[in-house]
């Protein structure tokens, strides 16, 4: 599967079959442009409807995000495969968890992909390493973005953070780090975090 293929999904399919993979889905973490393709800033990014143009697979997203794909992409209902928090996806042998993470779109979603050395945690514009998705686009929810960044801390194992946009040198960091580090986590309560956080500026 591919995670939030906005950009370049012919070097994409080009990398699988290089590696003699099939593409089997599409993971999709929230609507935004820049994750599945579509209108942004006068860009137009060929994304998902690209892809499944050329390759139909299922593009998994969480239901509450799934009207917002539509029209964003183009794309129809049935194109979607929808889901609620905890729903597996299988790929090959590999359980990835999907879970629903709200707060900067209403139906954002982070994936926690097993592994043999630990887990990985795709955290989509949710959880950068430093910050977190901004809350004040629309559908964003400050106090939603809060209790889903302590969802997310509470995950057990110590998963790798792999975040949707590098805005720190790493490129990703054990969750256990990022919690002592990222400044979203200073906040004690969802208003401590809304009064920091829930206008925007300070958040990605």
């Amino acid at each position: 599967v591919v995670v939030d293929p906005a950009y370049s999904p012919d070097e994409l399919l080009a990398v699988l079959d290089t590696d003699g993979m099939r593409l089997t889905g599409v993971l999709a973490t929230h609507h935004h442009p820049d994750h599945v393709g579509g209108t942004m800033m006068g860009f137009d990014l060929v994304g998902v409807a690209q892809l499944v143009g050329s390759h139909p697979v299922p593009i998994h997203v969480q239901r509450a995000e799934a009207d917002y794909v539509t029209r964003v992409t183009g794309l129809s209902a049935s194109d979607l495969t929808p889901h609620d928090h905890d729903d597996v996806v299988e790929v090959g042998n590999v359980a990835i968890r999907l879970l629903h993470t709200p707060g900067h779109t209403p139906g954002s979603q982070c994936f926690l992909v097993p592994g043999p050395d630990g887990d990985r945690l795709v955290a989509g514009d949710t959880l950068f390493l430093q910050g977190c998705g901004r809350t004040d686009f629309p559908g964003g929810d400050a106090a939603q973005m809060y209790h889903s960044l302590q969802q997310l801390a509470a995950l057990k194992g110590n998963p790798t953070v792999y975040p949707g946009h590098r805005y720190s040198q790493a490129p990703n960091a054990p969750l256990d780090d990022v919690r002592r580090s990222n400044t979203v986590y200073r906040a004690t309560s969802a208003e401590q975090f809304v009064a920091a956080f829930g206008g925007g500026p300070r958040g990605r």
